[in-house]
């Protein structure tokens, strides 16, 4: 696996970083975290990204604003997002589909799969 910089948008501090110790440790890639969409655009402008995981359920900017945000941003529309959702229901998934999104996750997602899970959908 090639070494990666990820950025994890999610307002849940232990989800953040539980699943930024699992990808430093099974994949060796650089995580960068965010607790808010605010914050994770900012830093999503201003560093160099090969994916986002981004949480759909946050307080002030949900992550399907904080996506459209990403998309009309030139500097990060590129960045391929990966959703991260409890929301699981057939509805939301096609919503989620209509989106130019490159995957989603559903909560609770395996741990210890994640990044293979992540590096095979960026592959």
């Amino acid at each position: 696996m090639t070494n990666k910089r990820i950025l994890i948008i999610d307002d849940e501090a232990d989800i953040r970083e539980a699943t930024k110790l699992c990808l430093e440790v099974a994949a060796g890639w650089e995580i960068l975290t965010a607790s808010s969409g605010i914050e994770g655009l900012q830093t999503a402008a201003s560093e160099p990204l090969d994916a986002i995981l981004l949480d759909v359920m946050m307080p002030d900017m949900d992550g399907l604003t904080t996506f459209e945000k990403l998309q009309a941003n030139p500097k990060t529309q590129n960045i391929p997002v990966i959703l991260l959702t409890a929301k699981a229901q057939p509805a939301e998934q096609r919503q989620f589909t209509q989106l130019a999104v490159t995957a989603v996750i559903t909560k609770p997602y395996d741990p210890l799969t994640i990044a293979s899970y992540i590096a095979e959908v960026l592959n």
